[in-house]
């Protein structure tokens, strides 16, 4: 299983922050809002669900952080917004 790691402002897959196999970033927008900008995974790990887990992954630390995220990066806005789970953190 690819370990997900998490770094400031982003979660990311590699040994290498700066430079990552796959990556989600996000900004602190307020107290309250967590802002995804971007979602990238290498060509070596498409189709491996990765870009899904690293949603995933910034969904439970919004959670847990009790904030909402708005989605700015397609990939996390469409997967955020088709998944009922998640509906919780979204920012209205």
């Amino acid at each position: 299983m690819t370990i997900i790691n998490k770094g400031a402002n982003k979660f990311y897959v590699g040994d290498n922050i700066k430079n990552p196999l796959a990556e989600i970033t996000f900004v602190e927008s307020g107290e309250k809002r967590i802002v995804i900008d971007h979602t990238y995974v290498s060509n070596d790990l498409r189709g491996q669900g990765i870009a899904g887990r690293l949603v995933e992954n910034v969904v439970h630390y919004a959670r847990e952080a009790g904030k909402k995220i708005l989605p700015l990066c397609p990939y996390a806005k469409e997967k955020i917004e088709k998944n009922e789970e998640y509906h919780d953190v979204l920012s209205k």
